[in-house]
């Protein structure tokens, strides 16, 4: 598992608001809740290269600003603003996330195999063009 940066690969083309590709972001209302889903995944087959720990104070410093200028000069023609404030909201509540890269629907489903053995707050894949509700 690992700190989570953000990088220009996790931001959408138009207007930079977190989007990360191929990945999957799950909040939790107790952030020792994430380290250990994060430490249960690893230990179910998935790289520790692609989880990241993301707690409220990062998620707030790194990718709440993501949406700073992304209905500027015109409204997003997506939900990734919106998707942003909702994580904003939780990790001023004190959740932490982890990001995931979920490759594909099976990736996805034994993701959530193991999220849901906790309480989870929101979770969500980012495909090409789609946020998901996991």
């Amino acid at each position: 598992m690992k700190n989570f940066s953000l990088d220009s690969s996790m931001t959408a083309a138009i207007g930079g608001a977190f989007y990360p590709t191929g990945y999957s972001m799950v909040m939790f209302p107790d952030p020792d809740d994430a380290k250990r889903v994060g430490q249960q995944l690893a230990d179910k087959g998935f790289s520790a290269d692609a989880i990241y720990l993301i707690p409220p104070d990062i998620l707030l410093s790194q990718i709440t600003p993501t949406t700073s200028g992304g209905d500027n000069p015109l409204p997003s023609a997506g939900t990734e603003g919106a998707t942003v404030r909702a994580y904003t909201k939780l990790a001023r509540e004190g959740h932490g996330a982890l990001l995931v890269k979920t490759k594909d629907e099976d990736a996805a489903k034994r993701l959530m195999d193991v999220v849901r053995t906790v309480p989870y707050s929101i979770a969500q894949r980012y495909r090409m063009l789609v946020i998901e509700d996991l």
